[in-house]
């Protein structure tokens, strides 16, 4: 029986079986005689131990998409980074680390702007100019209303995604909206995994369909960008590469070079000076921190 494993705590894998429902298993112990350790969102093949209890067994951890480091987490597809048009205002600096943090991780990233009732057409314009160079999908929802959910759902569909966000944004909210019918399921696990005493939070999938699912990532609210060099910045800025080929020096950082090809294209607006800024703030936290090395 093969299914995807959408917790783990404490030695105890949550494997969601389509059609089936939800296994509490161990793993065998071979993977610890290899140095294996099954994480969220690994597809795996189990045997079933007791029908009525379902529990079981992971026999075998399929071949891997990709494994995430923070947080450890296996197979996510693309990554949604949900904020709210107001009440919280959008804070684009922690939305341009959000994005970086995912891409370093390579993946593609969607931003979903929720609470579109409360906000008018010249913001949704605004955050457009903003965002419209930097590779991301836009999408402008309504969790309180329903609007752009059956949008949001195709975006999502046949894919694990993981879910980040500040809050006060509506995360839970435009989760429930997706899963519709599948509230009782995630209600069973919920049961489930409340026999045992753990409270800390975990990575989790939730499953929005038999094909989809949802990752809340707990581990992303650590948005310290301090583990990269200065110079590997730019690379998680697209919209600078067009301009790039102008600048006088391979080298140039775009900060106060002469000759700069970036800082043009900002100064005749085709650059986001939102965007701008907030990479030369992570320029100069990145530049500090390399000092405090030495």
């Amino acid at each position: 029986m093969q299914g995807k494993i959408i917790k783990g705590i404490a030695g105890f894998y949550y494997v969601h079986v389509p059609n089936e429902g939800i296994y509490e298993c161990k793993a065998k112990g071979i993977f610890r005689k290899e140095n294996r350790k099954p994480l969220v969102g690994d597809d795996v093949d189990m045997e079933v131990t007791h029908v009525k209890d379902a529990e079981g067994n992971i026999t075998q951890i399929l071949p891997r998409k990709n494994a995430l480091i923070r947080p450890a987490v296996a197979n996510i597809d693309q990554a949604l980074l949900i904020f709210a048009m107001t009440k919280p205002e959008p804070n684009y600096n922690l939305l341009d680390r959000f994005l970086i943090m995912m891409r370093r991780q390579g993946l593609e990233c969607i931003l979903c702007f929720n609470k579109q009732d409360l906000s008018d057409a010249g913001q949704q314009e605004c955050i457009q100019k903003i965002y419209k160079d930097s590779g991301c999908s836009i999408l402008f929802v309504s969790a309180e209303k329903k609007e752009g959910i059956d949008q949001l759902a195709a975006v999502l569909h046949g894919k694990t995604t993981a879910v980040a966000g500040p809050s006060g944004v509506g995360k839970s909210s435009l989760v429930n909206c997706l899963q519709k019918g599948k509230q009782m399921e995630t209600g069973a696990i919920s049961e489930k995994i409340a026999r045992g005493k753990h409270t800390t939070r975990h990575s989790e999938l939730i499953a929005v369909s038999d094909s989809t699912y949802i990752m809340d990532t707990p581990g992303f609210s650590s948005l310290s960008l301090f583990d990269m060099g200065k110079e590997e910045l730019k690379a998680y800025y697209p919209e600078f590469e067009p301009y790039e080929t102008q600048c006088k020096f391979m080298t140039c950082a775009h900060i106060h070079e002469p000759v700069c090809g970036v800082r043009e294209a900002l100064g005749e607006n085709r650059i986001s000076k939102v965007r701008y800024e907030n990479y030369v703030t992570f320029y100069e936290e990145l530049k500090e921190k390399e000092k405090r090395k030495y």
